[in-house]
């Protein structure tokens, strides 16, 4: 596979959010030694009766289902274990909390992603160890921040066809049929296993940060006890570059809205 980039965090400021964007490749940009953010308690302490939408899956990296949702307070997900034979992840989109947002990092971000934008989203991920994310792409520019736990990323650059993308009826034409980048079955994806080759690989550690621009593919793996993320989701014009994407996202939103999927709505502040 191939590396990743790196940046400090000076050097991303000097070539500027527009300029990454642009260049369109993944970067991890280490962020600056000063910053402290809340940490596992803290978020617990101070979001703990935010409600959050619990993600749960069958503990298979080839599972062919959507995974299943209900909203929960977020301080049960730090109180209750794992149930056996199940992968659970909570997220919650916190773009109108600016004051939760700035806390949980350690900094202010609002002047940096505009995250307050209607368009965008500042995302809130918590997951448990070996939680797995199907390979898939986002129709949004990703910036990652790792906060708690270490979680490996696999990307592949832009395409559909060659990574035979999943029914785009039923909301799966942003993931592949090859849900797992790390185990292709050359026989039935010959177009794929040669794309792979361009792959690269990273562990994302806390206290750094990962582009993903929009349209790459990407898969992500937990790697700790506990993985706290919050990472900014953000429109750009690029996406009509991509007409593959722009339709995808389109068609994807239809269905949510259609068929009541989880659709990453802003969360209101904790009561």
């Amino acid at each position: 596979m191939n590396a990743v980039p790196r940046l400090s965090f000076d050097e991303f400021m000097a070539f500027g959010k527009r300029a990454l964007i642009r260049a369109d490749v993944p970067v991890v940009i280490t962020l600056p030694g000063g910053v402290q953010g809340l940490g596992r308690q803290g978020v617990a302490d101070r979001l703990g009766s935010m409600m959050v939408t619990l993600f749960t899956e069958p503990s298979d990296k080839q599972n062919p289902e959507r995974w299943t949702t209900r909203e929960i307070r977020l301080r049960e997900f730090f109180e209750n274990e794992p149930a056996p034979g199940s992968w659970n992840r909570v997220v919650s989109n916190i773009r109108d909390n600016p004051a939760d947002v700035d806390a949980i990092l350690g900094f202010d971000a609002e002047a940096l992603f505009d995250y307050r934008h209607s368009l965008n989203a500042a995302n809130l991920w918590i997951s448990h160890q070996g939680v797995f994310t199907q390979s898939h792409f986002d129709e949004l520019e990703n910036f990652n921040i790792a906060l708690e736990g270490r979680k490996r990323f696999v990307l592949a650059p832009p395409g559909l066809r060659g990574y035979y993308p999943r029914s785009l009826l039923r909301g799966f034409g942003d993931k592949s049929r090859a849900f797992d980048f790390d185990d292709v079955d050359p026989r039935r994806f010959p177009k794929l296993a040669a794309r792979l080759a361009e792959r690269r690989e990273l562990i994302l550690e806390p206290g750094q940060m990962l582009y993903v621009p929009l349209g790459w593919w990407h898969q992500v793996e937990s790697l700790d006890e506990m993985n706290i993320n919050l990472n900014f989701w953000l429109r750009d014009l690029k996406i009509l570059r991509r007409p593959h994407v722009l339709g995808v996202a389109l068609c994807t939103a239809a269905h949510r809205k259609l068929n009541g999927v989880y659709n990453y709505k802003p969360t209101e502040a904790a009561s």
